[in-house]
């Protein structure tokens, strides 16, 4: 049994305490065979010897290999007969034929001098050892105790090279070392007595065992076949996400070792890509199509990373890129992998557009380990796609996942799993048509009162949700009490109309359409008494997918309303191929039209632009009478703020319609 981490190359991390300890077990096992030989080796041998022999020199020509959860091994064969031997003539002949198979092996398998003197080294005391424990009886239970004993001297041995060599922890080496090794080389050990015993009624019955070890290398080969298939992305044959992490584990231990030598410092990314467009091609084109595609992707991204490319599942892909000097560099990689998807990939003739954002987190500056560098890879990815940019480095000032905000986030997930939970609910504020005073819309406003916590603050709850799978959850429970709520009203509320805020991750599939479908079928809602506001910088994130849900969603009959606008990126192509119905002009320009100049003159353009193209205007942040004259002169269509009412519960709502009602008719009379 051997680690396949001990490697041949020099030098290793420690390389004085490491041939030091290789230089010291050298030297006791050649002093216990050297001791040996003069009074522990027969004059003569039976034919049984030389059969065992000759069986374990040819079982160590071709060793296998077991894969474990976390690492790969190889087992020589040879130590079933050389331990059969030590049973029926000693330790000096078993010793002797044990390192004529590891210097076969040597050759074979091309090792150093010195890694074969101390494989024959681990291999001679283990059996000292086991040889002292037989000494007191060759009973079965002492023979049990003795491979026990040869099994856990072998592994500390080896266990303690590979941690000289390569650090990170002695104990956990030997755990996962006994745990991989146990269940083959224990039978290898194990089986010796009935080699001895088959010895005894006819030797020919000896090389029967290697059928059976060729039965057992052909299972291991299975085994690290189906191992390296669980690593690997069955349609492209990349690195799937285990195989990935164990990319990374090994290119940190290089690193780290680079650094324990006092060697250059060096940099690994790691680079997280989102195709966009995936899912239209697989609707449109069909999903054997969407596979070429994704083939096609990973072979171009094979070619120009020089890397290790792995695919995480879906459109997403992570490319490893090791042995880089600094944070530009990796920027420069992402960059030229982001070149290889620049040229439309043709399938079947027609010419498909690739793109996608890319977000970068370098080690050791953005993590020290697989899932902290993905996680901030994936923030800076998001990152990318807000700022409507296709690349990012992670930066800790976008990053929203403090360990106060993962526990919130949990919190939020086990909330909105749980039947009945009322801590999430809806408030609504009113929408008030400036030319008549009635109320013709709602805005349902997210509140949630946590149990510790309290009354959270809905900026800082959709900041640690938007960028999880929370957020579809939440936005599933919003659409969903919203729709009820509508239901709930019947006509006590007149023929107001609902607006919902929906993310960008909300927008990238159909799966929200269906589910708002299905919904107002179900209550008996007409599409057009609901709206979704969406924001421009989740407009900008990914165009192409989020303009395909819109489109769907306006066929429904689900107005669509531009929220925050003016604060992004809006330009006259954006607003006129957007399905929109209305756009909202943020509150930071509504507060100050008031009393400042150039917020007036703003907020009369974007009522201009927006009438102009047809769509209706409503004005959030209206907080006094002369900010709604003002607007009302400007011919804004709508408003809400304090100055008409608050966010209400549902039941305050009915209350405050009733009374604005009222107070209308007696205003108009």
């Amino acid at each position: 049994m051997e680690q396949s981490a001990l490697r041949n190359v020099a030098p290793p991390r420690h390389a004085h305490r490491f041939f030091a300890y290789v230089t010291v077990v050298v030297g006791a096992g050649a002093m216990l065979l050297i001791g040996s030989l003069p009074d522990g080796f027969p004059a003569s041998l039976p034919a049984a010897f030389w059969v065992l022999a000759g069986c374990a020199v040819v079982a160590d020509t071709k060793p296998f290999v077991q894969v474990g959860r976390d690492d790969a091994m190889m087992t020589f064969p040879s130590v079933c007969f050389t331990f059969a031997i030590m049973l029926a003539f000693g330790f000096a002949p078993a010793a002797l034929v044990q390192l004529a198979a590891v210097a076969i092996t040597a050759g074979w398998l091309q090792h150093t001098v010195w890694r074969a003197a101390f494989n024959a080294a681990q291999y001679f005391v283990s059996f000292a050892v086991a040889d002292v424990i037989l000494h007191r009886s060759h009973h079965v239970g002492w023979i049990v105790v003795a491979a026990v004993a040869w099994f856990v001297v072998n592994n500390l041995l080896v266990s303690t090279a590979v941690w000289l060599r390569f650090g990170h922890g002695w104990r956990a080496r030997f755990v996962r070392a006994v745990r991989t090794d146990a269940l083959a080389t224990g039978a290898l050990l194990l089986s010796a007595p009935g080699l001895v015993a088959a010895a005894g009624v006819d030797v020919l019955l000896i090389p029967l065992a290697l059928v059976t070890l060729y039965a057992v290398r052909r299972m291991t080969s299975l085994s690290a076949q189906r191992a390296l298939e669980a690593r690997r992305d069955p349609l492209t044959g990349l690195a799937n996400r285990k195989g990935l992490e164990r990319a990374v584990e090994q290119r940190l231990e290089e690193h780290a070792e680079r650094a324990a030598n006092r060697q250059a410092a060096r940099r690994l990314a790691l680079l997280l890509l989102d195709l966009d467009g995936f899912k239209q091609v697989n609707d449109s084109l069909g999903h054997p199509v969407g596979d070429r595609l994704l083939i096609e992707v990973s072979r171009r991204l094979s070619e120009r990373a020089d890397a290790e490319v792995g695919r995480l599942g879906g459109d997403e892909f992570a490319i490893v890129v090791p042995h880089l000097q600094d944070v530009a560099e990796a920027r420069a990689h992402a960059a030229k992998i982001m070149d290889a998807l620049r040229e439309p990939v043709l399938l079947d003739g027609l010419p498909i557009d690739v793109g996608g954002s890319v977000g970068v987190a370098v080690y050791p500056e953005h993590g020290t380990g697989f899932e902290e560098l993905m996680q901030h890879a994936d923030v800076a990815m998001y990152d990318a796609k807000g700022r409507g940019d296709n690349l990012a480095v992670y930066a800790p000032e976008a990053d929203h996942n403090s360990p106060e905000r993962l526990s919130l986030l949990a919190d939020l997930r086990k909330a909105l799993e749980t039947p009945g939970d009322r801590g999430i609910a809806l408030y609504y504020q009113p929408q008030v048509e400036l030319a008549t005073g009635d109320v013709v819309g709602l805005e349902a406003l997210l509140r949630w009162h946590h149990p510790q916590r309290g009354l959270v603050d809905p900026e800082e709850l959709i900041k640690v949700a938007e960028h999880s799978s929370v957020m579809r959850l939440l936005t599933f429970r919003l659409i969903d009490d919203a729709i009820e709520q509508l239901a709930a009203w019947g006509d006590r509320a007149g023929r107001v109309r609902v607006a919902v805020n929906v993310s960008v991750r909300d927008l990238h599939t159909g799966e929200i359409a269906d589910r708002i479908e299905a919904k107002l079928r179900q209550a008996g809602i007409e599409p057009a008494r609901l709206e979704l506001e969406i924001t421009e910088s989740a407009l900008m994130a990914d165009p192409r997918r989020v303009l395909a849900t819109l489109a769907r969603l306006e066929r429904l009959g689900i107005a669509i309303a531009l929220d925050d606008f003016g604060t992004g990126y809006s330009s006259m192509l954006h607003l006129r191929r957007l399905p929109l119905k209305e756009v909202k002009i943020d509150r930071s320009f509504v507060l100050g039209v008031a009393t400042d100049p150039d917020d007036a003159a703003i907020v009369r353009s974007m009522i201009d632009l927006a009438r102009a193209l047809g769509l209706r205007i409503v004005a959030e942040g209206v907080e006094d009478e002369r900010t709604w004259r003002m607007l009302v002169e400007a011919g804004c269509d709508l408003a809400q703020g304090w100055y008409f009412a608050r966010p209400m519960p549902p039941d305050g709502l009915l209350d405050w319609l009733i009374r604005h009602r009222r107070s209308t008719v007696a205003h108009s009379t």
